[in-house]
């Protein structure tokens, strides 16, 4: 199963990614690795992650307070990332996207 990110998904983790940077050089670069991780875990257990609306799941990210939201059927042969969500900000400024 491969995955591939949304334009504004994108946008969303290169922003925060440049955001950590600035607080501490290296730190931009941790974020991705996790993001990496994630996208991994993703690819290999798509089903693994709590449903939060009928096709869209979210993977919690384990040092940084974001999740990657997914849009996964069975059926399909590639996972879409929706949103690079900071998990203590509005949860449901994403759903325009579905």
């Amino acid at each position: 199963m491969i995955s591939s990110f949304l334009a504004v998904a994108e946008t969303e983790l290169n922003e925060a990614a440049g955001w950590y940077e600035s607080q501490k050089p290296g730190l931009g670069v941790q974020f991705l690795d996790e993001v990496d991780r994630a996208r991994d875990l993703i690819e290999t257990f798509p089903t693994a992650w709590p449903k939060i609306s009928r096709n869209i799941r979210r993977c919690r990210l384990s040092r940084f307070p974001y999740g990657l939201l997914y849009h996964y059927q069975a059926d399909a042969s590639e996972i879409l990332i929706i949103a690079v969500m900071h998990l203590h900000r509005d949860p449901d400024y994403w759903k325009d996207r579905i």
